[in-house]
């Protein structure tokens, strides 16, 4: 059964890049951060929290939301490919990306079927599915099917 669902994506955990796969001064104090390894990663939340930023653990790790238009991304029109702030991981081409209005990057496939995972969230007395790398399993966001269509 295939799902028209749009999945809202938080900036924190998405890096943008249009061109090459570069490993940028942001990403320079992170071993595990690859465009291009797809093997699953076992690190644990205190490995993450000492070499991620403090907003992308809180987002990525601790599932925090960012405000919405607070961030570059969520309008952004450039073509190119989203990855993974945490890992690397290869998310999301840009031709996958649509205008949500709802403030934050909305895409309606992922690159690979296997680039991200899904997950049953009843956190906040919401039933939600949440998306996350496939990678290393950070919070990407939440799929919503009351938004505009793709």
């Amino acid at each position: 059964m295939k799902r028209s669902l749009i999945v809202i994506i938080l900036l924190a955990v998405v890096y943008h890049v249009s061109g090459q796969s570069v490993k940028g001064k942001e990403h320079a104090n992170n071993p595990y951060y690859s465009n291009t390894d797809t093997k699953h990663l076992t690190v644990s939340n205190a490995e993450w929290k000492k070499i991620l930023p403090r907003a992308l653990y809180a987002t990525a790790r601790e599932q925090a939301t960012e405000a919405p238009f607070k961030n570059s991304l969520w309008n952004a029109t450039t073509k190119g490919t989203y990855y993974c702030a945490v890992c690397g991981n290869k998310l999301f081409k840009s031709d996958a990306k649509f205008a949500s209005e709802c403030g934050w990057p909305s895409f309606f496939e992922p690159v690979r079927k296997n680039s991200v995972l899904y997950k049953e969230d009843s956190s906040h007395g919401m039933q939600r599915t949440e998306v996350i790398c496939a990678r290393c399993d950070s919070h990407l966001g939440h799929i919503f099917d009351d938004g505009p269509p793709p």
